[in-house]
């Protein structure tokens, strides 16, 4: 099989302007929402609906579903989870259908969406999985970081830049973007001691100032999910066992 291509969009403002329009889109939003929707999907979440707005979220709330939502980190009053991974590592949610709204990743979830292209989500927690799921992919890749309102952030580029690592080590992928080429250079810097490298992230003082920091060892600790959620139709759901 020919080389495809991998590109990486640093923040969701650079997403229109991305050069590979037909492409499988990997939504990373590392610290939180990726990696607690993984993790969510390894305990036996059935789907999640990512809504954009809290207004969606309340909606859906008020029509009897489980809701996690928050802003700026902060749980908000009517929902059941909050953003961290260890809301989701219980027996309460096995089986069931999930609404999330979170300050970047679910939004960022959706603008992919309406690229009308295939859409996966990703994080340090199911690297593998993805690696090997990208691998059988037929197209191109776009790795898209959620960022921070639309900034940079170095979480998200660190981990995408270990993703494409991977993919074009194994000889199925190449690159000549430059957000890629750095990318993977931070993840090269970073990987000899990535929590150590990302204590550094502006995210991780926020999380800090809440108290909400504990999850930080987890977060960075990659393949503890087997996981690879899917969006289809706006549900999320684990597409670990099927084939593109």
């Amino acid at each position: 099989m020919q080389n495809r291509s991998i590109e990486v969009c640093l923040t969701p403002a650079l997403f229109p302007y991305r050069q590979l329009g037909d492409a499988l889109i990997v939504v990373v939003d590392v610290l939180r929402a990726t990696t607690s929707i993984c993790t969510a999907f390894e305990h036996g979440v059935e789907a999640i609906l990512p809504v954009a707005t809290l207004e969606e979220a309340r909606a859906f709330k008020q029509q009897g579903y489980l809701v996690a939502a928050e802003r700026d980190g902060q749980v908000l009053d009517f929902a059941d989870f909050g953003n961290s991974a260890f809301n989701f590592m219980n027996n309460k949610v096995k089986g069931k259908t999930i609404v999330y709204s979170t300050t970047n990743g679910t939004q960022t979830i959706q603008m992919a969406a309406a690229s009308g292209h295939l859409v996966s989500v990703g994080a340090f927690s199911n690297i593998s999985a993805l690696a090997k799921f990208a691998c059988n992919w037929h197209g191109n890749l776009t790795v898209l970081c959620s960022g921070w309102k639309n900034r940079f952030n170095l979480e998200d580029t660190v981990f995408a830049g270990a993703l494409a690592q991977r993919l074009i080590e194994e000889g199925k992928y190449q690159t000549r973007d430059d957000a890629t080429q750095a990318a993977v250079g931070l993840w090269n810097q970073a990987k000899g001691d990535l929590q150590g490298y990302l204590l550094a992230a502006e995210h991780h003082e926020r999380l800090k100032k809440l108290n909400l920091d504990d999850v930080l060892p987890y977060t960075f600790t990659l393949d503890t999910c087997l996981s690879v959620p899917v969006l289809e139709d706006g549900v999320l759901t684990d597409y670990r066992n099927r084939k593109l």
